[in-house]
């Protein structure tokens, strides 16, 4: 599948369409349409009752150290500005970006990709805009041009490597920008803070000002002790949230994969720090497992721990779960999902303040509070008590947090690439013909069934509406009598609708209706009145 059909169908079936089309678009953000909602819902939704709802507390599920509780916050978008100075983002929380004096493209330093070209004693680097095996023919062109090569001399091109990325050039005054023309014209890199800043107030001063969040699970942080305190809950336990965050990045791209505004889907796991290693792999293992449940191939999903290099500073261990998205290069995957060990980085950062290494050239040495030339805190936290007290263990401790951290959005982009397919079916001449096709998971599926009459006389649009009407309070359910049957049948392919139940002449007869699966195109009769049932008992299978 090419990454352009998939764009097209959800545009034209009313799955994802550009935000503020009609203007020209907003780069990096998008709306849901009326397909797009109830998958994207479905995906939020099969998160919550699977991690949340639907956990039993009284019985430690497989793989998991000892029984634990799950529990549920929904956090506002703006925060206490001290929020985001405690946990780093005010500080560290930035990409670095280049600019192009000579077209004024801006892009981000790591993501701009090229290859070293040699001819006749000239050494050099050609970037791209695209990635894979469109860059490489798009540098091939750029070096053709560039040095006015024609026919035969294109082999003197001696090209040393693959893609590799800008930032791995120190020099780049033989660097050649996308879409440039000349060389050296790209800017050294500088740092751009990836926050949304906006104003809280009535004046509208820089005292005033305020950042939406980058991310939800400050919000479960800053709220540990309001929910230790108004509920039961005990470590071990979870908080969720599910919620939208804002990053201002440089370069939006690859659809909904890297957006300004996007939803995630968090759980902030407390543990004590002796069984934290434990509950780190029986989330990283779980939540992979999830995806695969759920649809996602096995040959395009990984579990991925990091190399200690790409740890960050209070990680003890991160995984990532990647999926091959049709838009990279073959081999290559990219990011649905983080699982983090984070020991106790986060609630002694809110209690104390920022958390620095003892010597700053040792990455390696032990972290403490930084000071300022006053020996006091610097970046202070709230000054509350963020430990837990153990009343059985008579124990006090500061827990150690697992994070699984999953992109909504991100999610619902894999499975809709996952879904995308086509194969041959008979049209509505009953002739075979190309079908594209949509094979979501049931519990994903926008629709789980769709109600049509045969023609729209005899009674039988009367008979497919009590069906309809009987289906839909149980689930949701779609009906059509436009067009010839197998026109509709090829719709509802498209869009993912697991099922179709088809009101006939023999329905006038016996009561009897057509089924028909959408992946097996299998077809078969049942009385009308065990619609539900029949579908019912397939959809939870």
């Amino acid at each position: 599948m090419e990454m352009e059909q998939l764009v097209a169908l959800c545009k034209r079936r009313g799955f994802i369409f550009q935000s503020s089309e009609i203007y020209g678009g907003l780069n990096g953000f998008w709306d849901y349409g009326p397909l797009g909602v109830e998958l994207k819902r479905n995906v939020r939704e099969a998160w919550w009752r699977d991690m949340v709802a639907g956990h039993n507390e009284l019985v430690a599920p497989p793989g998991a150290p000892a029984p634990y509780e799950m529990t549920g916050l929904d956090c506002s978008i703006i925060m206490h500005p001290q929020v985001w100075k405690c946990s780093g983002h005010y500080d560290l929380f930035h990409d670095f970006m280049v600019d192009c004096r000579e077209t004024k493209g801006r892009y981000r330093h790591d993501q701009v990709q090229g290859r070293w070209v040699e001819y006749r004693g000239q050494r050099i680097f050609v970037t791209a805009e695209a990635a894979g095996s469109d860059g490489l023919e798009e540098t091939l062109q750029k070096a053709l041009k560039f040095f006015n090569v024609r026919g035969k001399n294109a082999v003197e091109l001696k090209w040393d490597g693959p893609l590799v990325s800008l930032a791995t050039v120190k020099d780049t005054s033989n660097a050649l920008a996308p879409a440039a023309k000349q060389l050296g014209t790209f800017t050294d890199p500088r740092e751009f803070n990836l926050m949304f800043k906006t104003i809280a107030g009535a004046l509208g001063t820089e005292a005033d000002a305020v950042f939406l969040r980058p991310e939800t699970a400050q919000g479960i942080f800053v709220n540990f002790k309001n929910v230790l305190d108004s509920t039961r809950v005990k470590i071990p336990f979870g908080i969720a949230q599910i919620g939208k965050s804002f990053r201002n990045e440089i370069t939006p791209r690859n659809f909904t994969f890297r957006s300004r505004e996007f939803e995630q889907m968090e759980i902030e796991f407390f543990c004590h720090p002796a069984t934290s290693p434990d509950w780190y792999r029986y989330w990283r293992d779980r939540r992979y497992k999830w995806y695969l449940d759920l649809g996602l191939s096995g040959d395009r999903l990984r579990l991925r721990d990091h190399d200690k290099e790409e740890l960050s500073h209070y990680s003890c261990g991160t995984a990532d779960i990647e999926y091959a998205f049709p838009f990279l290069s073959p081999g290559e995957f990219g990011e649905l999902e983080g699982v983090a060990h984070r020991g106790d980085f986060d609630l002694r950062s809110h209690a104390e303040g920022k958390l620095v290494h003892a010597d700053a050239n040792d990455s390696s040495s032990p972290l403490v509070v930084e000071q300022d030339a006053e020996g006091k805190p610097k970046y202070r936290g709230s000054g509350k008590d963020l430990s837990y007290f153990d009343d059985q263990a008579r124990e006090r401790f500061l827990p150690h947090v697992i994070e699984p951290s999953a992109g909504a959005d991100r999610a619902t982009l894999a499975f809709l690439c996952e879904a995308y397919s086509e194969d041959e079916a008979p049209d509505e001449n009953g002739k075979p013909a190309k079908r594209v096709v949509l094979r979501f998971h049931p519990r994903l599926a926008p629709y789980k069934a769709a109600v049509f009459p045969l023609v729209k006389k005899e009674g039988m649009p009367e008979i497919a509406q009590e069906i309809y009407a009987a289906l839909k309070p149980h689930f949701p359910v779609f009906y059509d009598e436009k067009a010839a049957v197998g026109r509709r049948y090829r719709r509802q392919d498209e869009i993912g609708t697991p099922f179709c139940v088809t009101v006939d002449g023999q329905t006038l007869q016996d009561g009897s209706v057509t089924l028909r699966d959408r992946d097996t195109l299998k077809q078969w009769r049942v009385k009308k009145e065990d619609c539900l049932t029949e579908i019912g008992g397939r959809l939870r299978s």
